[in-house]
């Protein structure tokens, strides 16, 4: 219509610079983490290795013509170790029995086989009373509390504890009818720390396959037993595959700490070579000499290193597997 004017259109709108961002390398995010982890794994680890490179005996320096301890040795401190050597004024010869040096073997001996029937007995005590925790009945939180405390006290307390059942004059003697000196003889010693060692961690083996049993939907079982499958094709066709990586990281855990075991043996059954592990020795040698216990030390970490790189190869890459599996509805 005349006269009146059309409103103008707004301009149109612009969008405000985008402001530039700031990029971050990734390695700031871990570098605090990796800086912690170095300052108390590397640097004692490193330390170790350096000291195990020195030697223990004091030699005399000729610039001040006095006598020193340490010195570079290089890797005698390891062929020692490994050949049972012990070193004198003259050379060297062949340990003793009843020294240190001469229970290198021995002690590794112990380790594994301490390490290999613990946690076998272990797996299936645990795996069987995680079964029984599983199960829905009254007064199943109170037996749960109860499975867990051997596995709550000190070691220390359960090696004293053991220690007085083992005893010349202790309850097992009286409960058997029999005067074994369980505290001296190789065997009947070996034996105490295995019992001892199984009250006290199966329970917390059977935590851990508890929580994987808890995983398992029951539909499965359900449709199972529609099908006609009896208990022990249930147990063995859904349980045990289900369950499995549960169970290996249970085995994981446990042989790791298996293998550095010192409180049961050395306080139950002090310096007797027969239970004597790798840890109880190199605790002992430090008494003697910290560089030789360095080199033993540093002996034990790839010991210790070698079977958890052969664990987590086989078992670890299997437990992975199972739970692709697991989730592309495979596994049963």
């Amino acid at each position: 219509m005349a006269g009146r004017h059309r409103t103008p259109a707004p301009p149109p709108l612009t969008a405000p610079p985008a402001k530039s961002r700031r990029k971050v390398p990734v390695w700031m995010f871990i570098a605090p983490s990796m800086i912690v982890l170095a300052v108390i794994i590397l640097y004692p680890l490193g330390r170790a290795i350096w000291m195990s490179l020195h030697g223990d005996a004091k030699t005399l320096d000729p610039d001040t013509g006095r006598f020193v301890t340490g010195g570079f040795v290089g890797i005698e401190n390891y062929t020692r170790w490994i050949t049972q050597t012990c070193g004198t004024a003259t050379g060297s010869i062949s340990c003793p029995p009843g020294t240190l040096g001469s229970q290198f073997w021995q002690s590794i001996f112990n380790t594994f086989f301490f390490t290999g029937v613990t946690v076998s007995i272990e797996t299936v005590v645990g795996f069987a009373m995680a079964l029984v925790m599983a199960k829905s009945f009254r007064g199943r939180g109170l037996l749960r509390a109860s499975v867990l405390v051997p596995w709550a006290i000190p070691t220390a307390v359960t090696a004293k504890l053991w220690f007085f059942i083992f005893a010349n004059d202790g309850i097992a003697n009286k409960m058997l009818g029999t005067d074994i000196l369980w505290t001296a003889d190789p065997w009947p010693a070996r034996f105490a720390i295995i019992v001892a060692d199984v009250w006290k961690t199966a329970p917390f083996m059977a935590l851990l396959i508890l929580a994987g049993l808890q995983m398992i939907p029951s539909d499965v079982y359900e449709a199972a037993k529609v099908d006609g499958a009896n208990a022990w094709q249930r147990f063995t066709q859904i349980t045990l595959p289900l369950v499995k990586p549960a169970l290996m990281v249970a085995i994981l855990f446990r042989t790791m700490d298996a293998l550095r075991m010192y409180d049961l043996p050395a306080i139950m059954m002090g310096s007797n070579p027969a239970t004597s592990t790798i840890s109880v020795l190199v605790v002992d040698q430090m008494r003697q000499g910290a560089n030789s216990a360095s080199a033993l030390s540093t002996i034990t970490f790839l010991i210790i290193f070698a079977v958890a790189f052969v664990l987590v190869r086989f078992l670890g890459a299997n437990a992975v597997s199972t739970q692709e599996k697991q989730r592309k509805g495979d596994a049963v």
